[in-house]
C-alpha cells in the first residue's frame, strides 16, 4: 500500500515534497530555470535517482514511484529536469559502447532518444552483419526528442539473428530526419529513415536476437514512469476539486452538497486508490524479481484512464473557466491524453493481457 513505506522512503517523500514547494514553483520554462532545477535537483540527490550507481545496479522501482508520484502530486511545470537520463537499454553495457555512449549520457554529456514505432505497412527496420560492420535500413516514426538526440537505440531486425538493441547516431551518412511534429502536450517527436547505414558491429546492445526482451523492459518501465505521474496527478486533482467542493456557489451553499456531485467525486476517489495500490504492489514486486509484464500494463491502463476520466470530470464540476488555454485543468488534460496511446494504446495493452493468459498462459492476472 502507498502508506506502508520505510523510514527512507518517508524521508525520499518529504525530500520531493520540499524540492516541489521550492524549485518547481511559477510557469518559467527557460533554459536557465531548468539548468537551476538540475542544480538543485543534484544537490537534492533526486537527479541521480534514475541512475545505476557503484552500489546498487539500478534504483528501486518504488523509490522511482514514490519520487515521481510526490512530485507529480504538485502539478509542477518543470518536472522533467529533476530526473536525471537513465541508462535504459544501454544498462549494463562494457567497454567501447560504455565509454562511447553510455558514460556520456549518463553525465549529460550526450543526448538518447529510442527508437521502436514504425510506420504501418512497411518492412521492418533491419539490418545485415557484414565483418566488423552492420548496414541498417528502415524507418522509425514517433522517436521521442529525436530531432534532439546525439543517438537512437533502435529495435533492428539483424538478418539470421533476429531483433537487436543497436546504437545508431543520428550525424552519420544515411541517417535522414525526416519530419519533426509536437503533439497535444508540446513534447517533441521526430521520424527518421535509414538508407544503408552503416555502424561497428559493437553497437549492437548485448547479443545479436535479444534485443525485443531489453527493448520491452524499458517499455515495461515506462509504462509504470507514467502511472506513477499520474497517480500523483491524482491526488493534485482531487485536492483541486475538494477545494472547489467545498466552497460555496451564488447561493451560499457548498457545491460538493448534491448528492449527483458526490457520487461522481466519491466515484473518482474509489479510482485513484484502486489504481494507487496497483502501482505501489507492482513496483514491489519488482524490485523482488518478478516478472511484472502484464501488471505494468495493468497499471499504465488503469492509471492513465483514470486521470483521463479524472481530469474531464474536474473540467465538467469546475465549468467553463476550466477550459480556458491556461486554466492548470486545462494544461493538465493536454499533458495527459496522449498517456492512453503512448507505450501501447489501452486497448491493445487489453489485448496483450487476454493473450498472455489465455494463449501463452503466463502472467498472474
Amino acid at each position: 500500500m502507498p502508506e506502508s513505506l520505510t523510514a527512507d522512503l518517508i524521508e525520499l517523500r518529504d525530500t520531493c515534497q520540499a524540492f516541489a514547494a521550492t524549485h518547481l514553483v511559477g510557469s518559467d520554462s527557460s533554459t536557465e530555470t531548468r539548468a537551476q532545477i538540475r542544480s538543485a535537483a543534484k544537490s537534492a540527490g533526486l537527479f541521480g535517482l534514475t541512475q545505476p550507481t557503484q552500489q546498487d545496479n539500478v534504483p528501486t522501482q518504488l523509490a522511482l514511484c514514490v519520487a515521481r508520484e510526490t512530485l507529480a502530486a504538485a502539478n509542477p511545470n518543470n518536472m522533467d529536469s529533476v530526473f536525471g537520463p537513465s541508462a535504459g537499454v544501454l544498462g549494463g553495457v562494457t567497454g567501447a559502447l560504455a565509454h562511447s555512449h553510455l558514460e556520456p549520457l549518463l553525465a549529460g554529456d550526450k543526448r538518447a532518444s529510442f527508437g521502436f514505432t514504425e510506420p504501418d505497412n512497411v518492412q521492418p527496420t533491419h539490418g545485415q552483419i557484414t565483418g566488423e560492420q552492420l548496414i541498417v535500413n528502415g524507418q522509425k516514426s514517433y522517436v521521442t526528442g529525436g530531432a534532439d538526440a546525439d543517438f537512437i537505440n533502435c529495435l533492428v531486425h539483424i538478418e539470421e539473428r533476429g531483433p537487436s538493441m543497436v546504437v545508431i547516431d543520428t550525424n552519420i551518412d544515411g541517417v535522414i530526419l525526416e519530419k519533426k511534429f509536437v503533439s497535444l502536450d508540446g513534447s517533441h517527436h521526430a521520424a527518421f529513415r535509414f538508407e544503408n547505414v552503416t555502424v561497428p558491429s559493437h553497437h549492437i546492445i548485448g547479443e545479436p536476437g535479444q534485443g525485443l526482451p531489453k527493448a520491452m523492459r524499458q517499455i515495461g518501465d515506462t509504462r509504470l514512469l507514467f502511472a506513477a505521474q499520474a497517480s500523483g496527478y491524482m491526488l493534485w486533482t482531487l485536492e483541486l476539486l475538494n477545494a472547489h467542493l467545498t466552497s460555496a456557489d451564488k447561493s451560499g451553499e457548498a457545491r460538493g452538497n448534491k448528492d449527483v456531485v458526490r457520487w461522481h467525486y466519491a466515484n473518482l476517489r474509489i479510482k485513484a486508490f484502486a489504481a494507487r495500490s496497483m502501482l505501489y504492489r507492482t513496483a514491489r514486486l519488482a524490485d523482488h524479481g518478478e516478472n511484472i509484464v502484464n501488471e505494468a500494463m495493468a497499471c499504465k491502463v488503469f492509471a492513465t484512464e483514470t486521470i483521463g476520466e479524472m481530469v474531464d470530470t474536474a473540467i465538467q464540476l469546475v465549468g467553463g473557466v476550466a477550459l480556458v488555454e491556461d486554466h492548470p485543468l486545462a494544461i493538465l488534460y493536454r499533458k495527459v491524453r496522449g498517456w492512453r496511446l503512448a507505450e501501447g494504446a489501452s486497448d491493445v495493452l487489453r489485448l496483450n493481457i487476454g493473450r498472455g493468459i489465455l494463449e501463452l498462459d503466463k502472467g498472474r492476472i
